[in-house]
């Protein structure tokens, strides 16, 4: 039966629409809330609320410190790596967990479903692009979650102070060890506003030049990234292109730019989207 672990950083707004989607999941042995570094009233809610739920209250503000102390108390594999604020489709662990079980996944996630429906246009544009583009619903990317088995959490030990968890993870696997499973959600909000996108997609772009630096990933992960963008600006979407085109420069430069004062970077949070969910 799989486990589940749920880093929590001040997600007092977002973590019962959370936990009240895996807790309609079937088949679960232990759900693992780790609040870090919390000073709103994420644990308490948790503690009081979902007494089913083990709660880890931990000082340190961090999440892969989070995910390290939270895999102590794990029981059972595969383990489902869930962020806060996202929410997970009916039977999306019974049915990955099964796939997995069929092989050859040994990293696994859900689909990505992302509500753009209170984004500025702007940010629409950017997410019609992005999605579209064949490795991000193909490759366990943009899911803000994913699954590990027992045989594939054997390629590294703790979680590296990194600040792409999710990045390091997917660069451990070759890609027929990897994917997404067909039918199986997760429900992610976008932001709001371009600022708040930025600041996102900057820290992934930011945490992904880390990887590359430490030389952390021991699996190719090259993207025909050119060769995609140069086709979609001579196809029908070329005015939607050109927009994500230019934010996403936008973001490479400011994570370029970031990458010199590493050591001093502060982890960037989109609040935007965090509004009470339901």
């Amino acid at each position: 039966m799989p486990s589940i672990i749920v880093p929590a950083h001040n997600e007092a707004t977002v973590i019962r629409a959370c936990l009240d989607s895996l807790l309609q999941q079937p088949g679960v042995d232990r759900i693992i809330v780790a609040c870090n570094g919390c000073t709103d009233t994420t644990a308490a809610i948790v503690q009081q609320e979902y007494p089913q739920v083990l709660c880890l209250d931990i000082a340190t503000p961090s999440k892969v410190n989070a995910l390290n102390e939270a895999e102590k108390h794990v029981l059972s594999w595969p383990v489902f790596y869930i962020d806060a604020d996202t929410k997970l489709s009916a039977g999306a662990i019974e049915k990955i967990t099964a796939v997995m079980a069929q092989g050859p996944l040994l990293l696994a996630a859900p689909e990505p479903v992302i509500d753009t429906s209170r984004s500025s246009w702007l940010v629409k544009q950017y997410y019609q692009v992005w999605l579209s583009l064949p490795y991000i619903r193909e490759g366990v990317v943009a899911t803000c979650s994913f699954v590990i088995s027992a045989e594939g959490r054997k390629r590294f030990s703790n979680f590296p102070n990194v600040i792409n968890d999710d990045g390091f993870v997917r660069c451990q696997f070759a890609p027929d060890e990897r994917g997404n499973v067909s039918g199986t959600q997760v429900f992610i909000t976008a932001p709001q506003n371009l600022k708040s996108l930025i600041k996102i997609k900057t820290r992934a772009r930011l945490g992904n030049m880390q990887l590359a630096a430490a030389n952390l990933c021991t699996r190719s992960q090259d993207k025909p990234y050119s060769q995609i963008m140069r086709a979609k600006l001579f196809s029908k979407d070329f005015f939607s292109v050109s927009i994500y085109i230019a934010i996403a420069t936008l973001i490479r430069l400011r994570a370029k730019q970031q990458l010199k004062h590493l050591s001093s970077y502060r982890w960037e949070t989109d609040h935007s989207s965090r509004q009470v969910q339901s």
